[in-house]
């Protein structure tokens, strides 16, 4: 199994931190965010993973320097001088998982312990059903900041809209993904040029070929200030 986890956003609302630190190595407990998402990887039976990055990149090749002997895992970092979005770095990308099944798709700035390996055994039975991807949901406290997902009766992924005005659930993407090798014939025309989003640009397009999968365990953006603090104190106290 592959995995691409995407690190390489600035984290401006994490400011004054993200100053010198890049949101990935961000602390929690004695451990980077990064380490956490790598040691999770590992244990659900990652082979390699691909992490990108672009601000402060040094500081995570230094890192990763400094921890890659902790893992059986390879790690690959590729560098983004500019940003390239989300759905650009897997378009750029594409190569790293051609001839797999099925591969992660990860975003960085999540804190969680999530049992990936349930989650791949349950894209595994969406596949019969015509599933390209599955996508990892919570209920959000603010759908209207969030990835909003409308579901039938069996799962299925009938509509996606990216932070909708009057959104139609509340259940939204966490940015955790099991993705098969069709995933790229969704990608637009637009591919090629580079910069674009993921949500924004590829999943609606997915609607219909989607199936959703709720995220039981502990999951938190730590995107702001507020919701690091909150993720400290919720991290320790989990168990």
């Amino acid at each position: 199994m592959k995995a691409f986890l995407l690190a390489a956003g600035k984290g401006t609302r994490l400011r004054p931190y993200t100053d010198q630190i890049p949101k990935c190595l961000m602390p929690i407990h004695g451990k980077t965010l990064l380490s956490i998402w790598l040691d999770l990887l590992e244990q659900h039976g990652v082979t390699e993973v691909l992490i990108n990055t672009s601000y402060l990149a040094q500081k995570v090749r230094e890192h990763i320097d400094m921890i890659r002997e902790r893992y059986s895992l390879q790690i690959i970092l590729v560098h983004e001088e500019e940003l390239l979005g989300s759905g650009g770095t897997l378009w750029a990308n594409r190569d790293f998982v051609e001839g797999e099944e099925a591969f992660l798709i990860c975003y960085a700035d999540n804190l969680t312990d999530m049992d990936l390996s349930r989650m791949i055994c349950r894209h595994r039975k969406f596949r019969k059903e015509g599933a390209v991807l599955t996508m990892g949901l919570f209920h959000a406290p603010n759908p209207r900041a969030c990835g909003i997902a409308v579901l039938d009766d069996a799962g299925k992924i009938v509509a996606f809209t990216e932070k909708p005005e009057s959104p139609a659930s509340d259940l939204a993407n966490a940015g955790v993904y099991v993705a098969s090798k069709e995933l790229f014939d969704f990608f637009p025309v637009i591919a090629p040029l580079g910069v674009f989003d993921f949500g924004h640009h590829v999943l609606p397009s997915l609607a219909g070929r989607m199936f959703g999968y709720f995220i039981s365990e502990y999951l938190k953006d730590i995107g702001t200030l507020e919701s690091y603090h909150a993720a400290l104190d919720q991290w320790e106290k989990r168990a």
